[in-house]
């Protein structure tokens, strides 16, 4: 075992000094608390933090508990999982405990929760050795049983244990995950561990979690599908994204390869633009699916490759993927309400359309400034001219246009109404073409005069 006594950076005060507090009360009791897990990797890599997890060796579950009460409100994850909290401090007090698995999925594990088991036998079931290194609460004494010191330096992600890693699937997305997250590289070994793992029990939220984690925490989230497809692993929760594997595009617009090949591409350029949306994860998806379509539509045709409609033809496969593992219908709405828009910016800022096409174009979009971040992420790469993106310029600025005439007085159904129009089908007939003259920037009194002589001409 390896002991350092250094960290690079500190909690905020506030944080720590509550911890150090619960390890003295702990200490004064014949025990000892230990930050585990992800706090300890961060903190030797200069990273913030956002959880604070300590572990408490040596004393009983009812003690600590009395001890926690003591100091504040509390609150507990289930006695049989020896976790614990205090309220507003941020930090997970846990026992060490033992797990067995009982079946294929994430949360089909027997528990025992064993105050006395140490610190060794306490790290091994940790799932990489980087994610196993303890740390002393009081003393700042580093305990690396499993050379996760010596990972975290080369920058290598690696199990610590075949048999208890393979219990819990869900630590084949985590490996995929951290992986992305820290820019690290997947031991072979534990590539070929994760081979041999079933996914197919885990739960949709957890899958769900992951794919967020890496979507929305990655500087470069396609290394979390990379790896997954370095994995066999794809077939069962991604098999929409496998499916653009080697799938042909025409080189003309797409010299960088396959279908698979653009969507990391996608993805990779839309995690800088990310915190700019509306909508961080509905943007993300946006960009990973955008394209499904064309494994249902890709055919060649003189030579060339087509997938005429796959932005629509694409749809039911984009629903079957976010219906498996997306909880928000919000999120499934704003995706498959956006997919079918996502060529027209970039044809638009290339042939320079009329103002009431693109307003009608924003108008439909569930963000029009993410319909604008997606098409430069989306950027067509025409052979010989590198980089090109029609002119991003000219969407923003029509973008300006759109929300500037959205912000204008506007025809309303009580306007209509008052005007002597009866609600009903006709009323929405009049709202139509309403909204068709207002997109097309016609200010509210000279609309209204159109939309109450058609209402007449009705009449006639």
């Amino acid at each position: 075992m390896q002991k350092n006594n250094s960290y690079t950076r500190r909690h905020p005060e506030d944080v720590t000094s509550k911890a150090e507090e619960i390890a003295e009360r702990v200490h004064a009791l014949g025990g000892s608390a230990y930050y585990v897990g992800g706090y300890v990797r961060d903190r030797l890599l200069g990273r913030d933090s956002k959880d604070i997890d300590i572990e408490i060796h040596g004393i009983t579950e009812d003690a600590l508990i009395e001890l926690l009460s003591d100091m504040g409100e509390t609150a507990s994850f289930g006695r049989s999982f020896g976790i614990h909290t205090l309220r507003g401090t941020g930090i997970d007090i846990a026992l060490p405990r033992t797990e067995q698995s009982t079946g294929q999925g994430h949360r089909q594990f027997d528990v025992s929760v064993d105050p006395f088991i140490g610190t060794e036998a306490a790290s091994s079931r940790r799932d990489f050795t980087i994610n196993a290194l303890m740390q002393d609460v009081l003393t700042g004494e580093i305990l690396d049983y499993h050379g996760g010191r010596e990972d975290l330096e080369k920058g290598i992600i690696r199990h610590v244990s075949d048999a208890s890693f393979a219990e819990d699937p869900l630590r084949v997305l985590r490996a995929a995950s951290f992986a992305s997250r820290l820019g690290f590289d997947i031991a072979d070994e534990t590539i070929s561990l994760c081979r041999s793992i079933d996914l197919s029990g885990l739960s949709s939220e957890r899958v769900e979690e992951e794919l967020a984690k890496a979507l929305l925490g990655s500087d470069s989230p396609s290394v979390f599908f990379e790896e997954l497809r370095r994995m066999d692993q794809l077939s069962f929760w991604f098999p929409e994204l496998e499916a653009l594997i080697d799938l042909p595009q025409d080189p003309l617009y797409h010299p960088e390869g396959d279908v698979w090949v653009h969507t990391m591409e996608v993805i990779d350029r839309a995690a800088a633009l990310r915190d700019k949306t509306d909508e961080p994860l509905s943007f993300m998806l946006l960009c990973l699916c955008h394209d499904f379509g064309k494994a249902v539509t890709t055919e060649l045709i003189k030579g060339r490759y087509h997938a005429y409609q796959h932005e629509v033809k694409g749809i039911p496969v984009i629903e079957s993927f976010l219906r498996r593992i997306v909880k928000e219908k919000s999120i499934r709405r704003y995706v498959t309400g956006m997919v079918p828009l996502h060529m027209r910016p970039n044809v638009a800022a290339f042939s320079k359309p009329s103002v009431k096409s693109t307003n009608r174009l924003f108008y439909e979009a569930a963000s029009p400034g993410d319909l604008v971040y997606f098409a430069i992420c989306d950027k067509p790469v025409l052979a010989g001219e590198e980089n090109f993106t029609g002119d991003s310029d000219f969407l923003w600025e029509r973008l300006s246009v759109f929300e500037a005439t959205m912000a204008k007085p506007h025809i309303t159904g009580k306007d209509l109404i008052e005007a002597g129009i009866s609600p009903g089908e006709e009323l929405g007939r009049l709202l139509d073409y309403a909204l068709k003259l207002r997109l097309a920037g016609i200010d509210k009194d000279q609309a209204m005069k159109q939309v109450m002589g058609m209402a007449r001409r009705k009449k006639q």
